[in-house]
């Protein structure tokens, strides 16, 4: 493992443990260079995964883009970062036991889309936005009317259709 300080391709390995969540074994590491202490992370993964963009585009899949993306949705909000945790690997394990290679980046956003929508409505309507490319102030209150299951049918006819 490469030093993160001085970029030493030693590294010894001092101390090895699960996860709390026991996805992965967290290693403390010291380079014999610089003296560097580092925390690194192994986890397990079934297959590699391709994500296939709208544009037809095909990137690796990376579960730190994944991460972050959730915690963007779900910044200064009130979920521990151990039930965000579990909701990554989650999502990571169904993907990876779908059994294809690649998978499709609105498969993605919708498994996304149902964790968020199962630990907190805010970090949903947030991600939704960006997602569903969101354009005017009614689209809003579209996904929040479904979400609060306001909407009955008399009002979807009553609305007229978006341009």
């Amino acid at each position: 493992m490469r030093c993160p300080y001085c970029g030493s391709l030693d590294s010894q390995v001092k101390d090895s443990r699960p996860s709390d969540d026991h996805s992965a074994i967290r290693r403390r590491r010291v380079c014999p260079d610089c003296g560097g202490r580092f925390t690194t992370f192994e986890r397990v993964q079934l297959r590699e995964l391709t994500v296939v963009k709208r544009s037809g585009r095909r990137i690796p899949f990376d579960r730190d883009k994944l991460q972050r993306s959730v915690e963007v949705a779900l910044r200064k909000r009130p979920v521990d970062m151990e039930r965000i945790d579990r909701m990554v690997n989650g999502i990571v394990r169904q993907l990876e036991s779908m059994g294809e290679g690649e998978v499709a980046s609105s498969t993605v956003g919708e498994l996304v889309m149902d964790g968020l929508k199962s630990l907190d409505d805010v970090a949903y309507v947030r991600f939704a936005s960006v997602y569903k490319n969101f354009r005017e102030a009614r689209d809003f209150e579209d996904l929040i009317g479904e979400l609060t299951g306001d909407e009955t049918e008399t009002d979807a006819v009553a609305k007229p259709p978006r341009s």
